[in-house]
């Protein structure tokens, strides 16, 4: 009787093993998972910042540059066009992500070639409304590739620990699925033409 009970007592600690670590693994998992969603809130948080920003430059611009329609057009469509494209973070796909980063990458062309035009409006340049937006936005600019990097950092942690056994076996039967990066543009491996 005493060898019966000891042998499932052993059973027992050993169901109990495989149960607390399954548990903690899925825990590891989703805590992961929600970190990368947190890092994708990120990202949109500054892309908004950004949005928000644009309708103040433009008409900071538009009593300077009032021949420019044009591209104080292009810089209204390409934000309207930008704030309207949703992902959610727990469908991100590398499509999606694609699509989101292609109608931001417009934003950025469309608020260069506002920038450019400035240059030939020497009252705007030294207008100290226009120079605190352009300040704030080259931040926004600069909290948009801090969020992107955490973004593709965290999603990189939660890829390889999806991936690694035995994680890997938890993650299939859960549903966690790798998720997509944020990758350079499209021509951002040349180097801009300057001319002078």
């Amino acid at each position: 009787m005493k060898k019966s009970v000891i042998i499932l007592l052993a059973i027992l600690a050993v169901v109990a093993i495989i149960v607390i670590s399954s548990i903690s693994t899925y825990n590891g998992l989703v805590t992961m998972d929600e970190k990368v969603s947190g890092q994708w809130a990120n990202v949109e948080t500054q892309y908004q910042r950004r949005a928000d920003l644009i309708p103040n430059l433009v008409n900071t611009v538009k009593g300077y540059a009032t021949h420019e329609q044009s591209t104080l057009e292009g810089v209204v469509e390409a934000r309207s066009q930008a704030t309207q494209i949703k992902v959610d973070a727990a469908n991100l796909t590398p499509e999606k992500l694609a699509e989101y980063q292609k109608a931001q990458g417009a934003v950025t062309q469309a608020l260069g070639k506002l920038l450019a035009i400035t240059e030939n409006y020497p009252d705007l340049k030294a207008n100290q409304n226009f120079l605190e937006l352009q300040a704030q936005l080259e931040g926004t600019e600069n909290r948009i590739n801090v969020a992107r990097k955490d973004f593709n950092d965290a999603a990189q942690a939660y890829n390889v620990n999806i991936r690694r056994f035995p994680k890997s076996i938890f993650a299939t039967i859960f549903g966690f699925e790798k998720r997509a990066y944020f990758e350079a543009a499209e021509g951002s491996e040349k180097a801009p033409e300057v001319k002078f």
